[in-house]
């Protein structure tokens, strides 16, 4: 399946770089390993298309809801961060 979501310039341009190898968004779609994820530029500011895109295929999917790692109130407090590595 192939999958197209906005990225904002500043996001855009460490995933093309190699830096940013992750992506965080709200799981209101189905996304499984093997799937396309097309990511194109969206300046904010213009609410436009920059017209640069880029493909990556998605190797893992990890979804938050239903786990119970952390508590509510800790969650609330700190909130989530992803970590990168390689």
């Amino acid at each position: 399946m192939r999958i197209e979501k906005k990225v904002w310039p500043e996001y855009f341009e460490n995933i093309v770089e190699g830096s940013k190898t992750y992506e965080l968004r709200l799981a209101d779609f189905e996304c499984r390993p093997g799937d396309i994820l097309v990511l194109r530029e969206w300046d904010p500011k213009t609410k436009k298309y920059t017209g640069r895109a880029i493909e990556k295929t998605v190797t893992y999917v990890s979804k938050t809801k239903g786990q119970s790692f952390w508590s509510k109130e800790d969650v609330e407090k700190y909130g989530f961060q992803v970590i990168a590595f390689k």
